[in-house]
């Protein structure tokens, strides 16, 4: 980085605004996911700045709405598993910023929140107040917008700050258990002069990394070799690709079923013999040991029941999910730190007991085998059938499959295109919406995968309801602008069906059930989805035929592959 301070000593060149931004690249924060305001001019000066000076930023880009860039930067983070940043303007952009927040503190992902803090002063200093907002956007208490749902929160309130709080947040972030942090940039305080001496070099200020103890890990493998009647039930995946095909291999060797129940990530392939499918009841009810991996909550404790002798080790960066008041889930052995460090830890304890168990392992295995097997026939014979019109959603899934088989793909869904008829069998090829349920997330989720890899095909399946929240003429502004060939299918039923299902759940019998049309469920008259993508040139088409969705689904990705920008298909499927 070349500075002025340093071609004339003693000049302080920087200012604070420009600071913040180039110490995030420092510190190996590659994009800045922005939606700017009128706190914002130190910033932008500071971008300019930097330009003119030839210091290195991370890539500003242009968010039209926050949501968005709160979604861009968690689907970057499962791309790569690198920390991003996001700059919002002031307690509205921080608001908008809030669903992204419970999303992201949820599933563990680590984001740098930023968002500017309306003038204190109303005359007498540079980035003093200058219109009526700089009054009607003032609060008592900024950070309690998201206080919640971050793990730290701190405002800048001097310029020779900067190196010290950027580095903060980020090594707190990035911490186990993972989160957002949030920091509030007054901009009186962001257009002050900052020492640019301390803004180069390596973190000063390291993640903490977290591992169990190995006498731990050998309880918990005592545990599951000796167990009759094992079953494993993961949601947010194996953490890493070698944690994958660990795991992958670890269960076909002790023949031990793996249930993705809600699954929000993918931790073995649904053709692996071990893949048990998404119910954990027949499994549960005789289980005497169960591993729980990174789940907030691995069963319905109103529908499932397990035996009184069964023991249960949970997995994960936060086993217990302390951040939720309620979670009564019984844990006999916690086993904390990253998932896959913690897999792979387990997997070589199980290694060394596998002889013993082996002809038991062998047995086990043939009779798990088998009934996956039915269970697998039967889910792909019933996506089969939802081949009729309007179509199933299982039925769009295994058309998908069929469509992305053999190539590099990654599946978002968020009441879109469920897990079970895909076949998939790679790390990171799937990924549904976060438990916390704030809508919107696919769309921009898949498009910050996309930024981190170009080349790869990225599906974003998401429910009329969804695309909605998405703020999608914000979504399809960003797809054409930063030219990101995702391919989004919206399945539209016209309505809440999540609603819709949680009340016939609830009242199977009742009289919403029975009526023609549920209250506070229908989206009728359903836009034309298809125009509000073509307003950003996609490519778009609508399936309204099970017969016609092979096709359609054949070319939009041939023109993804040829033309190089998004596509858009609306499937209509049955309510």
């Amino acid at each position: 980085m070349k500075s002025d301070k340093q071609e004339n000593p003693g000049q302080l060149t920087l200012t604070a605004g420009g600071a913040v931004l180039a110490r995030m690249k420092a510190i190996g924060i590659d994009y800045i996911f922005a939606n700017s305001g009128t706190d914002f001019p130190p910033i932008i000066e500071g971008l300019a700045e930097a330009a003119a000076k030839d210091i290195d930023l991370p890539h500003a880009l242009i968010m039209p709405h926050e949501n968005a860039a709160m979604g861009m930067a968690h689907g970057y983070y499962l791309a790569t598993g690198k920390t991003q940043a996001v700059m919002a303007h002031t307690n509205v952009g921080l608001a908008n910023c809030a669903i992204g927040a419970i999303n992201a503190a949820t599933e563990h992902v680590p984001v740098v929140l930023m968002s500017g803090r309306t003038p204190v002063m109303e005359k007498g200093r540079l980035g003093a107040r200058t219109v009526p907002i700089g009054w009607g956007q003032e609060m008592r208490d900024q950070a309690a917008l998201v206080r919640e749902s971050t793990k730290w929160e701190y405002e800048l309130k001097f310029p020779e700050q900067v190196p010290d709080v950027v580095d903060r947040a980020y090594a707190i972030a990035s911490s186990v258990p993972k989160g957002p942090t949030y920091v509030s940039l007054p901009r009186e305080v962001l257009c002050e002069p900052c020492p640019s001496d301390q803004i180069e070099g390596p973190l000063r200020m390291q993640p903490v990394p977290v591992a169990p103890p190995q006498a731990v890990v050998e309880q918990a493998a005592d545990i599951l070799a000796n167990a009759k009647n094992p079953v494993i039930i993961a949601q947010r995946g194996t953490g890493t690709a070698e944690a994958f095909g660990r795991f992958g291999d670890l269960v076909d060797q002790w023949g031990i079923p793996v249930v993705q129940y809600w699954a929000i990530q993918l931790a073995i392939g649904t053709e692996h013999p071990m893949f048990a499918g998404m119910d954990p009841a027949p499994w549960l009810k005789n289980a005497d040991a169960v591993v729980v991996i990174d789940c907030l909550a691995p069963w319905s404790p109103d529908i499932h029941d397990l035996p009184d002798d069964c023991k249960v080790i949970q997995i994960g960066q936060n086993p217990l999910y302390s951040r939720f008041p309620g979670r009564n889930f019984a844990a006999d052995i916690s086993l904390v730190g990253e998932t896959g460090d913690v897999i792979m830890m387990l997997a070589d304890a199980m290694d060394h007991r596998h002889d013993d168990q082996k002809s038991v392992c062998e047995d086990r295995r043939a009779k798990v085998a088998a009934i996956n097997a039915e269970t697998r026939k039967k889910a792909l014979a019933a996506a089969d059938a939802g081949a009729v019109d309007p179509m199933t959603k299982a039925y769009v899934s295994r058309c998908l499959s069929d469509a992305i088989s053999g190539r590099a793909a990654t599946v978002f869904s968020e009441l879109g295109c469920p897990l079970e008829p895909l076949s998939l069998s790679e790390h990171s090829s799937w990924y549904q919406e976060p438990h916390s349920g704030g809508l919107g997330w696919s769309f921009p989720a898949a498009m910050g995968y996309q930024l981190a890899d170009k080349n790869k095909l990225v599906v974003a399946t998401m429910g009329d309801g969804s695309y909605m929240f998405a703020n999608p003429t914000a979504c399809h502004q960003i797809a054409e602008a930063l030219e990101l060939p995702i391919l989004i299918l919206v399945l539209n039923n016209n309505e809440w069906g999540a609603v819709r299902q949680s009340v016939t759940g609830m009242y199977p019998d009742g009289y919403a059930a029975k009526t023609n049309e549920m209250p506070l469920t229908a989206l009728k008259p359903s836009p034309d989805f298809t125009k509000v993508a073509e307003a950003s040139r996609a490519w778009v088409a609508k399936a309204k035929r099970a017969e016609d969705l092979p096709g359609i689904l054949r070319d939009a990705i041939k023109h993804i592959d040829t033309k190089r920008t998004h596509a858009f298909v609306e499937v209509t499927i049955a309510p």
